[in-house]
């Protein structure tokens, strides 16, 4: 069996409640870079360096050199960064949620006799 780094990643997002979260990552990154939305900025960092290193063809472990262990760092990090992903998107999309709140309409309605 072929070790990739595309296999790692694939087996890591199978639960699809990180799948539906896709675009909201990017919406936090997008607004976390314009400013709008402030974070703590190692729990913006280290998930964007681990995203970035699982997907860039450098590793620590070569996996073409050693298969199954040069996946096992993609893993690792994988394994550290997506608790503090998850966690932070979650802050984020309650944020976006009090956001969309805040400039909602109230409209009043009185019911016609």
């Amino acid at each position: 069996m072929k070790y990739s780094k595309i296999n790692v990643v694939k087996e890591a997002i199978k639960n699809k409640g990180f799948i539906a979260k896709i675009p909201s990552i990017l919406r936090m990154f997008n607004s976390w870079r314009k400013g709008s939305y402030k974070a703590n900025f190692m729990d913006m960092i280290i998930p964007l360096a681990g995203i970035i290193y699982i997907i860039s063809p450098i590793d620590l472990i070569p996996g073409l050199a050693i298969p199954f262990i040069g996946a096992l760092d993609d893993l690792a990090i994988l394994g550290l960064i997506m608790p503090r992903l998850i966690a932070q998107v979650d802050k984020f999309l309650l944020w976006e949620a009090e956001k969309t709140m805040q400039t909602a309409k109230v409209i009043d309605v009185t019911p016609v006799d």
